[in-house]
């Protein structure tokens, strides 16, 4: 592990940092205080499993606690329509040099409050790309100010009848690559593309007959719960034949493309037009989003503010700086690949125990277990572990008979516990602790009588011996080692 991470002792600087900052604030509010105790201790002694969550070191968790919370700074570097922006000027600019490295990318975007925000952000400069600027140049006008009111009538038209084309939700798309619910549903016409229904994996010549069908404008791709890689040369070869911009969403896996695990055709930044990204999940950093993308597009996605975005949380920007800065150390690239080992170790530790797996397996950092053979819901097997102290989600399966709220599914991640120093032999005790939980759990029952979809009946002792050996594994792999509160 790297000191960046979690698994190397802290010094008492560290310590004594923590502790005055929680005096301080229990000084003015305490419950405060002592929630933020209680969150650490939680953290410390339960199997966290979240795919989307991580540990994020001391210097990233500090850098946000500081005075740049305090500034107004909307615009870009250089540009701000507030003034003493000169010290937010450098820590932008330094998030943006990191991402760029780290990445290999033409131009970055550190601004977008979380994956949502940057989604947005994309969504529109795609929309401002390829609709706003051909029609100024068809009205030969410079910019937007020189519109007149039928003019923005018409565009506005415009933006409206676009198309999108994304995964969909319960093939392991997120909410923002089209569902019906979310704004981007709402703001584009929208098709969805799913996996075949025998492997569960892409099919990309499904994927391009339908693109050619419905003809987009943006072709999503990236995914929040699908276990596999995804050839992005062929993605990029469906959007260019009609004529699509292709944008991919790589919040889960950033961390994997930063420690070059994913490299070639299955590294989305040298294939995609605009790339979005959170900054916490495999890249360990703050909650917040980033926007890479090819020099094409950098102008609109520079006008993210004011554009989609209010002021920048240059406290967060600076702790994304430090973040990436941490990332492109060489441990990183060992840290990566250990969260893809493991995750290989965690599906092996089901597929021996007889579990069934979405796709039959993992190649990335996630695992999606199909609970329904232990005739559970997914509600009813993350409530069943959580009461046992194993931390997951539960998550909708392809064509998942039990919808989006009970789901037929759990998630599970490994790049949190990897940080912590867990390693394959330690997921595959992990795979039989979660099996022996979901095979004595029983469905409950309605008030009525029938069967129920969240209610569960858990075998006497099972708790209670997976927590002991919970305990024993945390034991082993202390979260934050070293950092002592008074």
């Amino acid at each position: 592990m790297s000191a960046a991470s979690t698994g190397e002792p802290m010094g008492k600087t560290v310590s004594a940092a923590y502790d005055a900052a929680l005096e301080v604030i229990a000084a003015v509010e305490p419950r405060v205080a002592q929630a933020t105790r209680q969150e650490l201790a939680d953290q410390r002694s339960s199997l966290k499993l979240i795919a989307s969550e991580n540990y994020a070191s001391p210097a990233v968790l500090l850098t946000m606690g500081t005075w740049f919370s305090d500034k107004y700074a909307e615009g870009t570097v250089g540009h701000r329509f507030y003034a003493a922006c000169q010290n937010v000027d450098t820590v932008e600019a330094l998030a943006a040099e990191h991402a760029r490295e780290l990445f290999g990318a033409p131009y970055a975007y550190a601004q977008p409050h979380s994956g949502i925000d940057a989604n947005l952000v994309a969504f529109w400069s795609i929309l401002a790309n390829r609709v706003e600027t051909p029609a100024l140049a068809e009205k030969g006008v410079r910019n937007v100010n020189e519109l007149t009111e039928d003019d923005w009538e018409t565009l506005r038209k415009r933006f409206g009848e676009q198309r999108l084309l994304g995964m969909s939700l319960d093939a392991g798309g997120h909410l923002t690559h089209g569902f019906r619910p979310n704004i981007s549903g709402k703001m584009f016409h929208q098709q969805q593309y799913g996996t075949d229904p025998t492997t569960g994996l892409l099919d990309y010549d499904a994927v391009a007959a339908k693109a050619r069908e419905f003809k987009p404008l943006v072709l999503v791709a990236g995914y929040s719960a699908y276990p596999r890689r995804v050839d992005f040369a062929r993605m990029r070869e469906i959007a260019d034949e009609v004529g699509a911009v292709l944008m991919v969403d790589m919040a889960h896996f950033a961390g994997l493309v930063a420690g070059k695990v994913f490299t070639g055709d299955e590294d989305p930044v040298p294939h995609a037009h605009v790339v979005t990204t959170t900054t916490h999940k495999s890249l360990r950093g703050p909650r917040g989003g980033l926007v890479l993308a090819q020099e094409e597009f950098a102008a609109d996605v520079d006008r993210g503010c004011p554009m989609v975005l209010g002021g920048p949380l240059s406290h967060v920007m600076a702790a994304k700086a430090v973040a990436l800065a941490e990332a492109r150390q060489p441990a990183f690239q060992t840290y990566a690949q250990a969260i893809a080992d493991n995750a290989k170790a965690l599906a092996e530790g089901f597929l021996t125990r007889d579990a069934t797996l979405v796709t039959g397996g993992t190649d990335n950092h996630l695992v999606l277990l199909d609970v329904s053979s232990y005739g559970l819901t997914g509600r009813q097997a993350e409530s069943a572990l959580l009461e046992a102290g194993v931390v997951t989600n539960r998550n909708s399966v392809p064509r998942d008979p039990n919808g989006a709220w009970y789901t037929s599914g759990v998630r599970l991640g490994t790049p949190a516990l990897t940080t912590r120093g867990f390693g394959p032999a330690e997921f595959d005790t992990v795979a039989s602790m979660i099996v022996e939980v979901l095979s004595q759990t029983q469905p409950g029952t309605t008030k009525a009588g029938g069967p129920s979809k969240a209610s569960y009946v858990l075998a006497d002792g099972v708790a209670d011996r997976v927590r002991a050996r919970s305990a024993e594994l945390l034991a082993a792999n202390p979260l934050y080692p070293g950092l002592e509160l008074g």
